[in-house]
């Protein structure tokens, strides 16, 4: 469980960018992103800036949270002024953004239509647990502006959800994403966990068909990461559970690649599936591609022209920063060309297009024609110029970026 943290974390630290950082500013994408660090419960694997009730302490009030946020834009638009980079992308996540009432969602987003100049076709997502949404609430986000949802499923099966600690039942994923359709959401996610503890074949065979029963445009599937210090840790280090076995999590990837393409939907990222070009999820290839963001709320994360820095993590400590006039700034650096050339490969070899050879150093590149003749870089691709994953390198993408950039 978390601790409440001294409520000021670290000193308080004044975000200044260099002119280096403002160069291109106006040119080059930028998104939002608003984290929400509120959740019912704390789910079993999850290691995320979240709290619980009982976790907050002090100091952190869920009800006056969207105006903090409100805050942080309006600071955000006072460093980064006069020049407004123009937004194209806002993303709400979390924790259980839809913890907060759908008014709360459409006053942070008014607040950033007043402060930024907003892009015509500007991607709006929140993430939701299923449970935490109605139609009257989904009403209220497609009113303010809301454009795409991403809800947690995570399994279609029962004792799955359990060892999880999911709160939602099997079928209220599909109903919700059905509520987001009828509520006019253009683009709707569901996300998936495969490898949990005691599931079968039959249950990730019946996640797969949920998902294609829903009325959804882009699913995402990730591998079950057991992470130090969580609940299902502790649970697998007792002998209570296994750990997720390697095998298994790639036969679940392939089926999941398999049905997913058999159904209309193309990856374009490793652990992502569209239906098309326009289904993407435009703000996380906005990170994919190392563009500009700002993160609004504690412990986010901001990327602008080679500059990084994040936020204090405790709400408490978040909002008496901005109480006091103060940056909620934790720390920064400045990334050096060979970090953001690296950073480069990393991403861009997760993608379905895959990266320029040049973008690779001088061993990179002599690896990379090994990885060829392995088979897990694309022949064709590799001689007109580019590193593309094929099927099998998909599996050992992970590896593959470690050779390519060790």
């Amino acid at each position: 469980m978390n601790t409440v943290l001294p409520l000021l974390e670290a000193p308080p630290r004044t975000l200044q960018l260099p002119d280096s950082a403002r160069e291109g500013l106006a040119r080059t994408p930028f998104g939002l992103y608003v984290h929400v660090p509120f959740c019912a419960t704390r789910c079993g694997y999850c290691d995320f800036n979240t709290y619980t009730s009982d976790e907050l302490g002090p100091g952190a009030n869920r009800a006056e949270y969207a105006g903090t946020a409100i805050t942080e834009l309006r600071r955000a638009a006072d460093v980064l002024g006069p020049d407004l980079p123009t937004v194209s992308t806002v993303f709400v996540g979390g924790g259980t953004p839809t913890l907060l009432p759908a008014e709360d969602l459409a006053a942070v987003l008014a607040a950033v239509r007043e402060l930024f100049p907003v892009a015509d076709d500007v991607e709006v997502t929140t993430e939701a647990n299923p449970e935490s949404v109605t139609p009257a609430s989904l009403g209220t986000l497609r009113a303010a502006g809301f454009t795409r949802l991403s809800l947690g499923m995570q399994s279609a099966a029962e004792h799955v959800l359990a060892v999880l600690d999911r709160r939602h039942t099997p079928g209220r994923a599909v109903q919700a994403a059905r509520e987001a359709r009828a509520a006019g959401f253009a683009h709707v996610n569901l996300d998936l966990i495969y490898g949990t503890p005691g599931e079968t074949d039959a249950d990730w065979s019946a996640s797969l068909d949920a998902v294609l029963a829903a009325p959804v445009d882009h699913v995402s599937a990730y591998a079950l990461i057991v992470e130090e210090g969580t609940r299902l840790a502790r649970r697998i280090a007792r002998g209570e559970l296994p750990l997720p076995d390697d095998d298994v999590l790639a036969d679940r990837y392939v089926q999941a690649d398999t049905v997913l393409r058999g159904a209309g939907f193309d990856w374009y990222e490793v652990s992502n599936w569209s239906r098309g070009d326009a289904a993407r999820c435009r703000h996380n290839e906005l990170y994919w591609a190392n563009a500009n963001w700002w993160g609004v709320g504690p412990g986010a994360h901001s990327h602008v022209g080679g500059v990084r820095w994040w936020n204090v993590k405790h709400p408490a400590a978040y909002a008496q920063r901005l109480a006091a006039g103060e940056d909620p700034v934790a720390d920064s650096e400045v990334l050096e060309p060979a970090d953001r050339a690296l950073e480069t490969v990393m991403l861009g070899l997760r993608l379905r297009d895959g990266l320029p050879l040049p973008a690779l150093s001088d061993a990179g590149r002599l690896r990379a024609a090994d990885a060829v003749a392995r088979g897990l870089l694309d022949p064709a691709a590799h001689a007109a110029g580019r590193a593309v994953l094929t099927d099998r390198g998909r599996l050992l993408a992970d590896a593959v970026v470690r050779d390519l950039t060790d």
